[in-house]
């Protein structure tokens, strides 16, 4: 009998489409986890003065609620990318999911500010433990284009739930379905929560058990949590207490703590044992300028919100609803941008994070010029354009960054890396608020304290210095977007790249391009008699080469010799 290569099946166009709605179902699953855990983050800040009124909690109490959810998310999201990589990112997205999910459960139903503060910090963890599974498995989903148009989805889902977080917990307690009250804010997640438990099976199987036997680092995990505490606390209390002395302390102590967890991990890589935070995640220089730039971005936007707020309602006297209806144009065009990303990343890659830093930058530029129209009557359009600007900018900026910065990183490493990229993120929008706030409030105290009544003139240039130093992050982002461009045409030097050394040998991976899910070459059987079969034999190029003039001389050294063994030139 001849061997006749065995060629894959192929799909027919019912199994494609088929495919393609499950990779959609499978979308709206992460989409809906992102969009619940980027919510509660924001939403309690509506329902705060409602929740304490009717705990009859203190302001220390309530300050707790809002601020251990965040904390509890920043310290988690490194040992949950780990813990993806180990378990698999589907097992513990379903894990978080369902830990969400019951501790919603648990804010709604809590009696006392205690049971609310611990069932906070539940969710916390619980959406620490699904933020770097959902652009793990995002990765694994989709390639190319689809991977473009599912992070400008994620990038649109973010701002969205984010932005709108007020107005969503305004509006429940306006509402106020079946008179629960702020508790609806919470209870909300149940229905969405449940459903998305009963799909979770559409997203990509994990591999059996706990991978190559490698174990989860109990020391990095305290030491890295530790330092993040230390270092997140202060920061975003600090400005609220005054700055007391053991807020200086923490911050000092911060420093010791991270190094030693960095110290930690490279004697375990030195040991042989399986680390945290493997630093060969950083070794992609895609990765790192990702992390930078992201960063920024969350840093400026968390910065411009704060100042804005401030700047609008006590500097210029603006009700809250006005405010809000003024931010409305920044949610509005930042979703905008953020559906033709994956249209505009085919068009211009790497170009599109250039074009989106710059766009960001002259719209806080713009907001900052124009700021001065504010409370002289009528609605500030020149505000109102700038701020459709500044959304724009960011919603180019979003899901690019986001996506370039996991597509070079190793497959054994994804998680890690969607750890790091979420850390960043969060602290990131915890010293954006710190350091636009410091620039702000020292440009602002000289004036004497002022007040909407007796020195709103103080509040212009104030406001302007911010709005310069957050245009200045922008550029940054651009730089570094062009930086990155560039070092992409030139081509990575030698031992650069994801598959050189050790790290290669070991089996690692990066996301597959298309020409690497391209399918091989099938070789076809040529018969050469009845009963036998055998494989074309290629040409074999031979060692040394010498062009056809070389010939003329004595047929004798490596030339003849390969020319008697038939090896062709």
């Amino acid at each position: 009998m001849s061997s006749v290569a065995r060629l894959p099946a192929l799909r027919t166009p019912t199994a494609v489409r088929a495919a393609g709605r499950s990779r959609r179902w499978a979308l709206l699953v992460l989409l809906a986890a992102v969009f619940m855990t980027t919510l509660d983050f924001f939403i309690v800040n509506a329902v705060a003065p409602a929740t304490r009124r009717d705990l009859g909690a203190g302001q220390a109490a309530m300050q707790s609620v809002l601020i251990g959810y965040g904390l509890a998310y920043a310290i988690g999201l490194i040992t949950a990318g780990r813990l993806g990589d180990l378990y698999g990112p589907r097992r513990v997205f379903t894990v978080g999911l369902a830990l969400f999910t019951a501790a919603s459960t648990a804010c709604g139903l809590a009696t006392g500010v205690e049971a609310l503060v611990a069932a906070r910090i539940a969710q916390g963890i619980a959406a620490a433990l699904m933020a770097p599974q959902v652009l793990a498995l995002m990765g694994r989903l989709f390639e190319g284009a689809d991977r473009a148009r599912a992070f400008a989805w994620y990038g649109a889902t973010v701002g969205v739930a984010g932005t709108g977080g007020q107005a969503v917990g305004g509006l429940l307690l306006a509402v106020d379905p079946g008179g629960l009250g702020w508790r609806a804010s919470f209870l909300i997640n149940i229905p969405l929560g449940v459903l998305a438990l009963a799909l979770v099976r559409l997203l990509p199987a994990d591999g059996h058990g706990r991978r190559g036997g490698r174990r989860l680092d109990p020391v990095g995990t305290l030491l890295s949590a530790a330092g993040l505490v230390a270092l997140v606390l202060p920061l975003v209390v600090g400005r609220e207490t005054g700055w007391p002395a053991w807020t200086w302390l923490s911050l000092a102590l911060s420093v010791p703590l991270l190094a030693g967890f960095a110290a930690h991990q490279r004697r375990r890589i030195a040991a042989g044992r399986s680390p945290l935070l493997d630093p060969a995640v950083f070794r992609d220089h895609g990765f790192t300028r990702g992390v930078v730039s992201v960063a920024l971005l969350f840093g400026g936007s968390a910065g411009l919100t704060f100042v804005l707020s401030l700047y609008l309602q006590e500097g210029r006297g603006m009700s809250p609803v006005t405010a809000g209806l003024v931010g409305v144009a920044l949610n509005a065009s930042f979703f905008a941008a953020s559906m033709q990303t994956g249209r505009l990343t085919g068009r211009l890659g790497g170009r599109l994070a250039v074009l989106g830093g710059t766009v960001l930058a002259a719209g806080l530029l713009l907001i900052g010029w124009s700021a001065s129209s504010v409370g002289s009557g009528g609605l500030p359009w020149g505000l109102v354009a700038g701020l459709s600007v500044t959304g724009a900018g960011m919603g180019l900026l979003m899901a690019p960054l986001t996506a370039a910065a996991l597509s070079g990183v190793r497959a054994r490493l994804t998680g890690m890396a969607a750890g790091v990229l979420g850390t960043a993120q969060e602290t990131a929008g915890v010293l954006g608020i710190a350091l636009t706030g410091l620039v702000f409030f020292h440009r602002l105290v000289p004036g004497g304290g002022a007040t909407p009544e007796t020195g709103a003139a103080d509040w212009l240039p104030a406001f302007r210095t911010a709005t310069v130093l957050l245009a200045v992050a922008a550029l940054a982002i651009a730089v570094i977007a062009l930086s990155a461009a560039r070092y992409r045409a030139r081509g990575p030097g030698p031992g650069s790249g994801p598959g050189v050394g050790a790290e290669a040998a070991a089996g690692d991976a990066v996301a597959p391009s298309a020409a690497a899910v391209a399918p091989a070459p099938v070789a076809v059987p040529v018969r050469r008699g009845p009963g036998r079969a055998s494989r074309r034999r290629p040409f074999r190029t031979r060692r040394y080469w010498r062009p056809r003039r070389s010939l003329r001389g004595p047929r004798s050294g490596p030339l003849s010799r390969g020319r008697s063994r038939g090896y062709r030139a």
